[in-house]
């Protein structure tokens, strides 16, 4: 049986075809062009199953997305593809493929993928961290995923790091997203320099001590957080910002600094698909 896994982004759809060994049989990207509704981007994906399995029912399909499924209503939620929000995705893709779909959102499949895949074969518990636009998690356990009973596990980026501080678009304040997501990170280089420029030109040339300082304070802090919850065997930084290498030497003893635990040894790690862990991880839902 071939496993297929599509990854549905804001920007393109990945679809990718995996015999039983894990290899690569197929593989195409289209673009989303989510301006031309729900209906078009379900046809897209429609199509695009139907090349890269060549037609055979023969398969096992995983779908990757940002934003979930409501366990209350069926529907999807909190997606950055707009026009999916609200809407019977994974129903309305079984009916028109006429075969089941397993569909998780873009972090657990991350995870998913470094746990069998990547940078995190060989650990029991295993938390998948996404930093970029927004931050995320997921969490596998002896190679499942856990969701949690309101399939909200691994939502690190929506606990309070900061009493009373900035404001999300959860309606919450002091979530860690608004302080350690690229946009917050350039946020607040702005707010210190008077300077407008991306996350990586300041990375590369920041002179601001108090920018990196409070970036590594808040990570650390909300990352250990997770650990004295979570105890995880092993942590896998994914998203744009896990190409900042400080993260892996000082930002890892900023973590260590606030582990409630008399033993510091917990890995965090690069991950190894980039960004090809979301369709993998779909695969091998």
């Amino acid at each position: 049986m071939y496993k297929i896994g599509i990854d549905l982004g804001g920007t393109k759809i990945e679809g990718i075809c995996l015999d039983e060994s894990l290899n690569v049989i197929q593989r195409k990207r289209i673009p989303t062009n989510q301006q031309n509704g729900y209906t078009s981007i379900l046809k897209s994906v429609a199509s695009l199953i139907s090349e890269i399995t060549q037609n055979t029912d023969d398969y096992s399909l995983g779908i990757c997305t940002p934003g979930t499924i409501s366990k209350k209503t069926g529907l999807i939620k909190n997606s950055n593809t707009r026009c999916l929000i609200g809407m019977p995705l994974k129903d309305d893709l079984e009916k028109t493929l006429h075969h089941k779909v397993a569909m998780e959102n873009d972090a657990n499949c991350f995870a998913m993928a470094e746990a069998k895949m990547g940078a995190a074969v060989g650990f029991s518990v295993v938390f998948g961290v996404i930093m970029g636009t927004g931050v995320g998690g997921g969490i596998i356990i002896d190679g499942k995923i856990h969701h949690g009973r309101t399939n909200i596990a691994g939502e690190w980026g929506h606990h309070t790091l900061h009493q009373n501080g900035n404001s999300c678009y959860c309606g919450k304040r002091g979530c860690v997203e608004t302080y350690i997501s690229g946009p917050a990170l350039e946020k607040r280089w702005t707010a210190l320099t008077g300077k407008i420029q991306s996350l990586p030109d300041i990375v590369n040339n920041s002179t601001s001590s108090q920018w990196k300082e409070e970036f590594l304070s808040n990570f650390g802090t909300s990352l250990a957080n997770v650990i004295d919850i979570l105890d995880p065997d092993v942590i896998v930084l994914g998203g744009g910002l896990s190409n900042i290498d400080f993260l892996y030497t000082l930002g890892k003893n900023q973590v260590y600094d606030n582990v409630f635990s008399d033993q510091f040894d917990t890995p965090i790690l690069k991950n190894k698909l980039g960004d090809s862990a979301g369709v993998f991880g779909a695969a091998l839902l």
